[in-house]
């Protein structure tokens, strides 16, 4: 069920992923609390936000449905005036690698991502590895694939 559960959130992702680059990048940064407040509207689009970075905590390896094990994925807290979004950084997989995150608490950050807001059972990943939300569940997560940092 988590293998499913792992393929299904790499394969969104991927897919999200590849309609954005055909797009061009995220624009301007949308605010968290625009995204915290519509999150359907949101949902599997493809948006430059910034903030704080909290709470960094690296994953433990997980595998795909096709065996392939993933290393290097971490979670984060991104912070902005009152707004908190979970931000995932997805593992390295197919190798064995050591991946430090690429931030730290406290790091300024504009990250590009993939809005998810699955409250209709969709997979997120969790501190826990992936996890199948509920429609009881108000759950919005940011997927990353590009963080830059801002020098101010």
């Amino acid at each position: 069920m988590i293998r499913r559960a792992t393929h299904r959130l790499h394969c969104l992702t991927l897919s999200a992923s590849i309609l954005s680059s055909t797009l061009g990048w995220a624009g301007d940064p949308i605010s968290l609390q625009q995204i915290l407040e519509e999150p359907k509207i949101y949902h599997l689009r493809h948006v430059t936000v910034r903030g704080t970075v909290r709470d960094v905590q690296p994953l433990a390896p997980y595998t795909l449905a096709n065996g392939d094990p993933c290393y290097g994925a971490y979670l984060f807290r991104l912070e902005e005036d009152e707004a908190t979004l979970s931000v995932a950084v997805l593992g390295i997989c197919g190798k064995p690698v050591v991946r430090d995150p690429e931030v730290e608490d406290g790091d300024r950050v504009e990250v590009s991502a993939t809005i998810q807001a699955p409250s209709h059972g969709g997979t997120i990943l969790s501190f826990k590895g992936p996890k199948t939300t509920t429609e009881e569940e108000s759950v919005v997560q940011a997927v990353a694939d590009r963080i830059l940092p801002i020098v101010e």
